[in-house]
């Protein structure tokens, strides 16, 4: 197939993964989650034919391996030149996999036009096994709930898609010497985790559907918090046999720990981690305590903290 376009450039957002509600499926459907989209990190790259195939910038052994399995399964040339100006660090549980792999898969969709919708390259890349987030937040942005899997799922739908308020801000603690399960780990450790109780994932359920979403809607951080704190709690736990604990880094906990103590709300850890997050209202606020925490923490020298703010809106594609 020939190119129909010259270039293309696209803007995928990394996305904070807020936690699971039924991991086991014990009331009919398994996994649902809720997630946020952040505007700070991102994957950023552009794509144009060329005479040879070539791919530049960070991140560009994942980007290879994408490009790879999206031309064979879309019947559609390599030979391309994608530069990726900036790409989501891997493996701390921002979502870098799935959103490498529909910036690729928007790019050829793009230039060779295509006409696949996000959720079509989702399905051919394999993406959205568990969670749905990352589909949903390069979709539509802001703050994402999605119904996880059914039997005859094939992407896990959005339910539920909201602007979060413009003053919250989250802060983010890196932890740069690991890395969350993925791949066949991560496979494995899901296989292995005891059964979540019934019980319990109603119960999330409620608390989301009942006090979480009606907080964001009333722009209340602080019943929202609650509700996510209590969430990563339960799921943490649950993971805590998998993961060396509720939180990956023993350092990311401490900190998350002193956040908490500061007023800071919605604490938790972003997928596998070994990322931790909190919530605050105002940017002020936000960029205070997170040099106080630099500050007090500063003996941890791999240890990384950043203020981001949430994206309420999608992906970006443009076509020359």
């Amino acid at each position: 197939m020939k190119a129909h376009y010259s270039s293309v450039s696209v803007i995928a957002p990394a996305r904070l993964h807020m936690g699971f509600f039924d991991l086991s499926g014990s009331l009919g459907r398994h996994f649902g989650s809720i997630g946020v989209a952040l505007n700070e990190i991102s994957t950023r790259l552009s794509a144009s034919p060329a005479a040879t195939r070539l791919v530049t910038g960070p991140s560009s052994k994942r980007a290879e391996l994408c490009l790879t399995m999206l031309c064979q399964a879309l019947g559609v040339s390599d030979q391309l030149r994608i530069r990726i100006d900036s790409a989501i660090p891997e493996h701390v549980g921002l979502g870098s996999g799935t959103q490498m792999a529909l910036a690729i898969g928007m790019a050829l969709n793009g230039i060779y036009g295509l006409g696949l919708s996000v959720r079509q390259i989702a399905a051919v890349t394999e993406r959205g096994l568990r969670s749905g987030i990352g589909i949903g937040i390069f979709e539509r942005g802001g703050l994402v709930v999605d119904g996880g899997r059914g039997e005859k799922t094939i992407t896990p739908p959005v339910l539920v898609q909201m602007d979060i308020p413009e003053d919250w801000r989250f802060v983010l603690v890196f932890d740069e010497r690991g890395q969350g399960l993925h791949g066949s780990q991560e496979v494995q450790a899901f296989s292995q985790l005891p059964p979540f109780s019934a019980l319990e994932a109603a119960r999330l359920c409620y608390l989301l559907l009942m006090q979480g979403l009606p907080a964001v809607a009333e722009q209340d951080l602080g019943k929202f918090g609650e509700v996510i704190t209590e969430l990563q709690r339960s799921v943490g736990e649950h993971f805590a046999s998998a993961q060396g604990g509720v939180f990956t880094s023993p350092e990311v906990a401490q900190v998350m720990a002193w956040l908490a103590g500061q007023g800071a709300v919605a604490i938790g850890q972003t997928s596998w981690g070994p990322t931790g997050f909190c919530a605050l209202q105002g940017v002020a606020l936000a960029e205070a305590l997170a040099q106080q925490a630099r500050e007090r923490f500063t003996h941890f020298d791999k240890v990384t903290i950043v203020v981001a703010s949430a994206r309420n809106s999608g992906g970006e594609v443009a076509v020359y």
